[in-house]
């Protein structure tokens, strides 16, 4: 059967135009997913070794952060982590400056600070010390910015990243 050429032509125009169509619609539908939401925000710097960072289900506080390094700049990242948001929480990664990472190690169990796929978890209402026997940033060649302070950039899944500035000792 031969479909004539005009029909071709008005029906590729169409198709067009239904796609269009549809992609605005998915576009504008999806303009209310969380992602869109903005992001979350440290509410106040404070002192070295202290974040406080809030936005919606997120009410995340980073206190006593302290880098014990030798001179290679290996070492240890402790810290208190209190997740006083609605959500469980995750930590994945921690960058130091040059590119620098430290190495994530949960602590025992299945709860609060133990290791998951998604990283580090802190569960709503929960406080995650970072120290031995718990949880355990490692660091290595990490290099220390002016005044003893280590700039750190943590990346958690419902905070997102985060800017801290651990003492030296």
């Amino acid at each position: 059967m031969n479909v004539p050429r005009t029909t071709l032509r008005t029906a590729r125009p169409a198709r067009a135009a239904a796609a269009a169509v549809a992609l605005a619609a998915l576009a504008t539908a999806c303009g209310g997913h969380p992602a869109a939401r903005a992001a979350p925000q440290p509410s106040s710097s404070g002192p070295v070794g202290q974040v406080h960072v809030t936005g919606p289900d997120i009410d995340l506080t980073i206190t006593h952060a302290v880098a014990h390094l030798d001179a290679s700049g290996t070492g240890t990242l402790t810290m208190t982590v209190r997740n006083a948001g609605g959500a469980p929480e995750h930590l994945d990664m921690v960058a130091t400056p040059d590119s620098g990472r430290g190495k994530l190690v949960g602590g025992p169990g299945d709860s609060n600070g133990s290791m998951t796929t998604a990283g580090i978890l802190f569960t709503p209402g929960s406080t995650v010390t970072f120290d031995a026997p718990g949880p355990t940033v490692r660091l290595t060649r990490a290099h220390v910015g002016t005044g003893h302070v280590l700039p750190l950039k943590l990346e958690f899944g419902v905070a997102g990243l985060v800017e801290l500035s651990a003492t030296v000792a």
